[in-house]
């Protein structure tokens, strides 16, 4: 695969690069920022060595960068050569079909994204605000210079929409359910929030999970090699039922617990004193991420209690703004979590494919956002008068 190169009146040049891990660490981190940690070296890495993301996986590695004079990064993406659309959360496989149908080849493709993770961040890592543009041009190029149809970039934060807009990308809207910290100094006060019905509701549903389990929170140094492996067995059980194969490794665990175990937050249910349920959850600067739940016994209410509303206590104590518990879910709703909308750009290659791409998103983002106005009036806060 060529590199590509693009040029404004100074002339920049941008690469394509082997793999995350060999890049220096503090460079793409200080183009990253400390704010989401799934566009962090530490994560990105870990997915590549840890064989989550490389051969036999559908995931290439092919993170795009700009150099500055001196050979240090001044912007990067986080991209990968993609053989399926597994792992994404954005679903694109009627596109797929449509465009092989029609006589195309719609893989491979290049997805811009953190791996796995349907969680909104940065897309377009920076150090100069000027190198936005050139490097989505640079992912074109290298699309269009190697018969590729397609490049994709996924759950990207509004902040940075411009980019993609003043790049000519396609803008696509999706939508998750987000539980906002509106000052709350405890679980009560948010609950005070809520009407009464749904206020009683989530209590009732606390004191039924918790009648035979002891909830326990574990922070970075405190999870052990032990508790990794309890957890690798619960999402082992999740993986197999939702989607027929774990996207990570074991190794992975491994892996963020050494670069980045600051920032992991584990909570186990145990009976017996044996853990039986666990969500891994990651601290960001002002957001908690719920990532990963599974179980070896079922328990009434126990993934609600672990997975929405241990994380809202985590989240008060750390004082963070948000919880992000994942992709979809409309039971959400019902436990203080509200809809919101989340963004992916795209850039098709072939033109008429194109035209119908845009028709679509724009018939998609007006019924996303009359469903995002529709479920906020469905949900289990006190009205204001």
């Amino acid at each position: 695969m060529s590199d590509s190169n693009t040029s404004t009146q100074t002339e920049i040049r941008a690469r394509a690069a082997s793999d995350i891990a060999s890049l220096p660490a503090d460079q793409w981190d200080a183009c990253a920022g400390s704010d989401n940690p799934f566009v962090s070296h530490a994560f990105l890495s870990a997915m590549e060595e840890s064989g989550s993301v490389g051969p036999g996986t559908g995931w290439k590695s092919l993170p795009i960068i700009i150099e500055n004079s001196d050979g240090g990064i001044a912007g990067c993406l986080p991209s990968y050569l993609k053989s399926h659309s597994q792992g994404e959360y954005i679903f694109d496989q009627q596109w797929a079909h449509a465009f092989e149908n029609a006589g195309g080849q719609y893989y491979p493709k290049i997805q811009i994204a953190a791996p796995f993770s349907p969680v909104p961040g940065p897309r377009v890592l920076l150090r100069d605000e000027s190198m936005a543009v050139p490097l989505l041009r640079a992912a074109e190029q290298l699309a269009e210079q190697n018969g590729i149809s397609s490049v994709h970039a996924t759950f990207v934060d509004e902040d940075q929409l411009d980019y993609f807009r003043d790049a000519g990308w396609m803008i696509r809207a999706d939508s998750q359910f987000h539980w906002r910290n509106d000052g709350y100094a405890c679980f009560d006060d948010f609950l005070a929030a809520l009407s009464s019905r749904k206020r009683k509701a989530i209590r009732r549903e606390r004191r039924k999970a918790l009648e035979t389990v002891e909830i326990q929170q574990f922070a970075g140094p405190a999870i052990t090699e032990e508790h990794w492996d309890y957890f690798w067995e619960f999402y082992q059980d999740t993986g197999a039922r939702k989607w027929g194969t774990p996207y990570l490794t074991r190794a992975a665990f491994d892996l963020m617990q050494e670069k980045m175990g600051e920032r992991l937050l584990l909570i186990l249910a145990f009976q017996d004193g044996i853990p039986i349920a666990g969500a891994l959850n990651v601290i960001g600067s002002e957001t908690l991420y719920g990532r990963y739940w599974g179980c070896t016994r079922d328990v009434p209410f126990l993934h609600f209690e672990i997975c929405y509303y241990q994380a809202i206590d985590a989240a008060i104590e750390r004082g963070l703004k948000t919880v992000e518990a994942g992709a979809q879910g409309s039971h959400k709703l019902a436990r203080g979590y509200q809809p919101v909308p989340t963004w992916s750009a795209h850039y098709i290659v072939d033109p008429g494919f194109r035209e119908a791409i845009a028709d679509y998103l724009d018939r998609e983002r007006r019924a996303v956002a009359a469903d995002i106005e529709f479920l906020a009036d469905m949900g289990p806060f006190r009205k204001q008068p």
